[in-house]
């Protein structure tokens, strides 16, 4: 096992895998619950024309749990929870890659960095189809319409249970752009995904060794982890939110000149660009790699 300062790192030798996939599971769906209202917002946030319907975070939550209540901020939950599949994809992707970059460099933050971006490519194979659908969903509001496809009798008091709306949606995609229509923003997603996991392993661990040396010694690995995580999720957010801007647009086929091309370059136009690149850059943050260390650090095999 490594040990650098104060910092245990567990590679994959090190853990009782059943123990690792339970927890994986667990910890990732407890984690989907408490963020997936913010997910659905800053979905909303990205694809809306300006500021036509909120103005922000705080008022997106606030209109949508008045207009559709708390089922409202849950749209395409049950359709998102697949990815779960993705999640025990990505983690085993990335312990598996950790172990044979090890046997060329001993380096943390290279062994962190090629393993969070193969890890991301595995993943986001597998769901983008499920992100699509799940967008779609999102995208289901009383009055105005948002997304491309409309789930047809479902808002307006009409019941529709929640699978039917999945189906719905699919056939819709299927009919408009056949099965390509599930890899819409494929690409996109790549280019926001593995950059997000590969920066977001290697500044966790900074963030870590970092808070090693301020802490005592007394500290539980399980503090410093609680704020590295946050941490590094918001600096791969800053760094990676324009990108996410334009996958959201590609998979909800939105204009992007809007988001991405700013049409003046003095002024308020630059300022609106700026603004519009960062749509949802607060609600990201939740975005989240699988809470692998965390799960690493109880799943640790007996013998260890």
């Amino acid at each position: 096992m490594e040990d650098k300062r104060n910092i245990q790192i567990i590679e994959w030798e090190h853990l009782d895998k059943k123990k690792f996939y339970v927890f994986g599971v667990a910890m990732t769906m407890m984690i989907r619950v408490s963020v997936y209202p913010f997910t659905l917002i800053r979905t909303r946030l990205q694809v809306q024309k300006g500021r036509s319907l909120y103005h922000g975070t705080f008022d997106a939550f606030i209109k949508i749990l008045r207009a559709d209540g708390v089922t409202g901020l849950y749209r395409g939950f049950l359709v998102n929870t697949f990815t779960l599949i993705s999640g025990q994809c990505y983690v085993t992707t990335y312990e598996l890659t950790r172990k044979f970059v090890a046997d060329y460099s001993q380096s943390n933050t290279v062994k962190s960095l090629v393993a969070g971006g193969s890890a991301s490519l595995v993943a986001q194979s597998i769901t983008v189809p499920i992100d699509v659908v799940s967008q779609h969903l999102m995208m289901q509001r009383k009055g105005e319409k948002m997304g491309r496809f409309q789930v047809r009798g479902n808002l307006e008091g009409q019941g529709v249970v929640a699978f039917g709306q999945t189906k719905d949606i699919i056939r819709q995609i299927l009919r408009a752009d056949g099965l390509r229509g599930f890899y819409r923003g494929y690409v996109a997603s790549l280019l926001t995904y593995i950059p997000n996991s590969a920066v977001w392993w290697p500044f966790y661990h900074f963030y870590a060794e970092q808070l090693s040396h301020l802490c005592p010694k007394e500290c539980p690995h399980i503090v410093l982890q609680a704020v590295s995580g946050p941490l590094a999720a918001a600096t791969a957010s800053v760094l990676t939110n324009p990108m996410d801007v334009i996958r959201t647009r590609v998979q909800q086929n939105q204009p992007l000149t809007p988001v991405w091309l700013p049409t003046c370059t003095r002024g308020r136009g630059r300022a609106r660009a700026r603004a519009r690149r960062s749509r949802g850059a607060l609600t990201a943050v939740g975005r989240d790699p699988p809470p692998v260390d965390f799960c690493r650090l109880k799943a640790r095999a007996p013998s260890f």
